[in-house]
């Protein structure tokens, strides 16, 4: 069936999750970051997955921010940086404005004006997302912002790419689920959907039941994806 609906997933797929750190990183007074940042980045992205993960398993759902903060203060501990209570501060402030990935723009406004439907189903909570698609400038190419807060529950939980059905009225087989997560977008084809992974890292394909039909290296292809 053809495409009518792509959904993207927001961290790391459409908003650049190192940016925060990057950027924490380049400031005055930050030199011991500076020599560490790329290892608390990937901590810290790392922790926030596994605290999502294991609170879904455990039925002890919070929302992304608190899971943000967890995973930062493990990472920051881990880096020899626990107590830096500005730099804390700093990098939380960074993550609520993080940058979009360049090709991000043109790309969901080539997806609107082909008339497909667009949105962001994330684990990230409403205020959180929203900031971030305020910083990125990128509301008027999207019809939706979809936040798990609205079931209670993190993905990969099939009650999350339930959400896709209900807010657009679509089949599975008419979605294009974009993800930079290998794991999601593995559990959004057994789901159903049309899937591409954005594999940026050039990462092995995770060992899961269902696996991405497309891996790129970016999202500049998506809308010839969308429209084969």
């Amino acid at each position: 069936m053809t495409i009518t609906t792509c959904i993207f997933d927001a961290y790391g797929t459409l908003f650049d999750v190192a940016a925060a750190a990057r950027q924490a990183a380049a400031e005055p007074g930050n030199e011991a970051l500076a020599k560490t940042w790329p290892k608390l980045s990937e901590y810290w992205r790392l922790k926030q997955l596994q605290y999502s993960w294991l609170r879904a398993v455990m039925d002890e759902h919070t929302d992304f921010w608190q899971v943000t903060q967890d995973g930062l203060d493990w990472s920051l501990e881990a880096c020899g940086l626990d107590g830096d209570a500005a730099l804390r501060d700093r990098l939380l402030a960074l993550y609520l404005e993080l940058q979009a990935y360049p090709e991000v723009p043109k790309m969901l406004a080539d997806l609107k004006a082909a008339g497909m439907n667009t949105a962001i189903l994330s684990n990230g909570s409403p205020d959180m997302l929203k900031g971030a698609v305020d910083s990125a400038g990128i509301g008027n190419v999207l019809d939706d912002v979809l936040s798990v807060e609205s079931v209670g529950v993190f993905k990969p939980a099939r009650q999350v790419y339930d959400l896709v059905g209900e807010r657009f009225g679509c089949n599975d087989d008419e979605v294009l689920f974009v993800s930079s997560n290998g794991w999601d977008a593995g559990a959004a084809s057994g789901y159903g959907f049309t899937t591409a992974w954005v594999n940026r890292g050039g990462d092995p394909v995770d060992r899961l039941p269902g696996k991405p039909h497309h891996i790129l290296s970016d999202l500049t292809t998506i809308p010839d994806i969308a429209r084969s």
